[in-house]
C-alpha cells in the first residue's frame, strides 16, 4: 500500500444461505477488481453466520466510480440485490494515516 493518502471502500453485508455462484464471482470480481487502474489492495473477513465486511483500497474517488459502474460489476452487484445478501452498506472513507504494529520475531 501506499502511503495516505487513498480511500478505502467497506462493505459490510449479511449473507443469505444460498450460494448459487457465489464464492466463484466473488473470485471473479476480486480478480477484475485488481486489473481496475487505482486499485491497491483488499482485506475481507466473513464470519459463520454470514456476516462479513470486505475493505477495498484506491487511489482516487474516480477510480472508485469507475469500478463502480464496470459493466461485470453492476450484473454482480444485481445478482448480490436478489438473493446473496439480506442487507448491506458501503462506506467510502478517505485514509489519512495508517499505523503498523510488528511483534519482533
Amino acid at each position: 500500500m501506499p502511503d495516505p493518502p487513498y480511500y478505502a471502500v467497506i462493505f459490510t453485508s449479511q449473507r443469505t444461505p444460498s450460494d448459487d455462484g457465489y464464492e466463484a464471482l466473488a473470485e471473479r470480481m476480486l480478480e477484475l477488481a485488481s486489473q481496475q487502474p487505482g486499485f491497491l489492495g483488499v482485506d475481507a473477513v466473513r464470519d459463520a453466520s454470514g456476516r462479513g465486511m470486505t475493505a477495498s483500497y484506491w487511489t482516487d474517488l474516480e477510480s472508485i466510480r469507475r469500478w463502480r459502474n464496470q459493466a461485470q460489476h453492476r450484473m454482480a452487484q444485481a445478482l448480490g440485490r436478489s438473493g446473496w445478501y439480506s442487507e448491506y452498506e458501503i462506506r467510502i472513507c478517505r485514509v489519512e494515516e495508517v499505523r503498523r504494529f510488528h511483534a519482533a520475531e
